[in-house]
């Protein structure tokens, strides 16, 4: 069977998508082994901590290619997976979301109260939603997950200042 690209995109980390969106295609197909009353019982929180471990595999994959030094690859996925980008993600996503999925948003927004100093409470929390919401759609639905990374725009240079919507015809 041969993956095709996840991401359109005319910029040269087009195979970086195609990977990125290979890792959500896990090995491990943790959504079938967990049954769907298990998953709609899970906190927010907890979401949120797998979350954040698959959005930063994505973004790890994502950078892998073209070739890199280490460093390179480090800066990369530490500005894309900061509390700030996370939050900006969010923000460009909302629009895309369903019905159901502003809710697990809402739930992840408000299970946390608690922020590191250097943040302001809402961006902490968006970051935590959007964290909950990577969590939630990995275990339930990883085809649309890819779907909205997708639509994100990853490029290094643009991941400290802002996000850009690149498929906003939707």
């Amino acid at each position: 069977m041969e993956l095709q690209p996840a991401i359109a995109t005319d910029s040269p980390s087009v195979e970086a998508g195609w990977l990125a969106a290979a890792a959500l295609r896990s090995p491990l197909p943790l959504s079938s082994s967990i049954p769907a009353a298990e998953i709609q019982r899970l906190s927010p929180a907890a979401l949120a901590y797998l979350g954040d471990s698959v959005y930063e595999l994505y973004i790890r994959c994502y950078y892998l290619l073209p070739q890199s030094r280490t460093r390179t690859y480090h800066d990369r996925v530490v500005a894309q997976v900061r509390a700030e980008t996370q939050a900006r993600h969010l923000e460009a996503l909302l629009p895309h979301l369903t019905e159901a999925e502003r809710e697990i948003v809402r739930r992840g927004r408000n299970a946390t109260d608690k922020r590191p100093k250097r943040l302001a409470g809402g961006t902490y929390q968006a970051a935590t939603a959007f964290e909950t919401l990577v969590g939630y759609l990995y275990l339930t639905q990883p085809s649309r997950l890819t779907e909205l990374l997708a639509r994100l725009d990853l490029s290094p240079s643009v991941s400290s200042h802002a996000t850009v919507d690149r498929n906003s015809s939707s």
